[in-house]
């Protein structure tokens, strides 16, 4: 990659005439010859645009020895004394005779920012870091789902407030059941003969196998079982030299010339591509077993009572008879109800047994611990 350098010459503006487009090389206006002076736009050149994909000047090269001289004598200074331009290697100034002092301004060679460096060469396709987009997956899912975590950290924030029981609601159930013959069936490779034993108050009950009969084959599952192997195919696309492009960059001098780079390097076009390989094929088959028709006992509901009361109303149960091959299955439920926060929150404490139910009455006062989610963490009488 042989690299090619020319100067390109810049051009100023005579604030003094008007006169535009005057050669960098000239320090003081061709047409009223007043020097070109450090005072705001005057101190800057112009260069011709450049190509927008190598970057290349469209400027012209310089040729004549004299300008290429000038280009390479060093960033301009300014005289601290009448404001004159001066080439770089130049210790006196050329409008007023006087030398170069510390305090005299100048100006810089530096980079061009507004050309792209050249590109280095490409390294090959790297293969994918499937840790790294597990990374980035991961990520993704953490942002998306962020909402949720931060409010479900708030909603476990608790805080002490004051409240007041504003209901007590209590709910009781008595289910009868019987053990009752039935007729179910089972796959005969589990089933194993067993006789049954009646319950005794309600318990000590054995449901029992008997009578395994009628059995017929049936699907109970599938199972994935190789059927060949087939070809896949997927169409993708990759990086592959094409060439090589023209990519430039420049260097301005200071002094209304610039010094460009141009070389060349490589170039990357997108090919597409079939990825193929051969993967197993798989299909599912039927598995059958046998399954039979057996007797056996279950525990059915025949009737069912409820009971329900609020606000110091005290619980009680149903009434409901049993006979001596059924069972009695009770099941209760209490709520209380509380306001807090000055009665703008509401929530609820459901206490599991009647003692824990009965220690509150509508309209107590009280003393809780309280969620931001409503979720009681400690409540007391106050």
């Amino acid at each position: 990659m042989a690299k090619r350098i020319r100067i390109i010459e810049g051009t100023w503006n005579c604030t003094s005439c008007d006169t535009k487009n005057i050669p960098a090389r000239h320090k003081k206006c061709p047409t009223c010859n007043n020097p070109r002076e450090l005072t705001g736009k005057e101190s800057e050149f112009q260069f011709a645009g450049e190509d927008a994909a190598t970057g290349r000047s469209l400027g012209e090269s310089v040729t004549d020895e004299r300008a290429l001289e000038m280009a390479n004598a060093g960033a301009d200074w300014f005289c601290a004394y009448c404001g004159a331009s001066n080439r770089g290697d130049q210790p006196i100034c050329k409008n007023c005779k006087a030398e170069r002092t510390d305090d005299s301004k100048a100006l810089q060679e530096e980079e061009d920012p507004g050309l792209p460096p050249p590109r280095p060469q490409a390294p090959p396709p790297k293969k994918r870091s499937w840790g790294k987009i597990a990374l980035g997956l991961f990520g993704g899912m953490f942002f998306c789902c962020g909402g949720t975590i931060l409010y479900s950290i708030w909603s476990a924030i608790p805080h002490d407030t004051t409240g007041e029981i504003t209901g007590t609601e209590w709910k009781r159930s008595i289910a009868q059941e019987r053990f009752t013959p039935v007729t179910e069936e089972g796959w005969q490779d589990e089933l194993r003969l067993e006789s049954p034993r009646m319950p005794v108050n309600g318990s000590g009950e054995v449901a029992g196998v008997q009578n395994i009969r009628s059995c017929v084959s049936r699907q109970r599952t599938t199972r994935k079982v190789a059927d060949g192997t087939q070809r896949v195919c997927e169409n993708k696309t990759r990086k592959t030299q094409c060439g090589t492009e023209e990519k430039c960059r420049t260097r301005n001098k200071g002094n209304g010339f610039k010094e460009e780079i141009c070389e060349d390097v490589p170039k990357y076009c997108s090919e597409s591509y079939e990825d193929c390989h051969t993967e197993t094929r798989y299909r599912n088959e039927p598995v059958y077993s046998q399954k039979c028709s057996y007797d056996t006992y279950l525990w059915k509901e025949l009737a069912k009572r409820e009971l329900s009361g609020r606000d110091g109303e005290p619980p009680r149960w149903p009434e409901l008879v049993a006979g001596p091959a059924d069972r009695l299955k009770r099941a209760e439920q209490y709520v209380i109800h509380v306001a807090y926060d000055k009665g703008e929150e509401k929530t609820k404490l459901e206490p599991k047994t009647e003692q824990e139910y009965l220690v509150w009455k509508k309209g107590q006062q009280v003393a809780l611990t309280v969620t931001n989610g409503g979720e009681i963490k400690k409540i007391e009488p106050r």
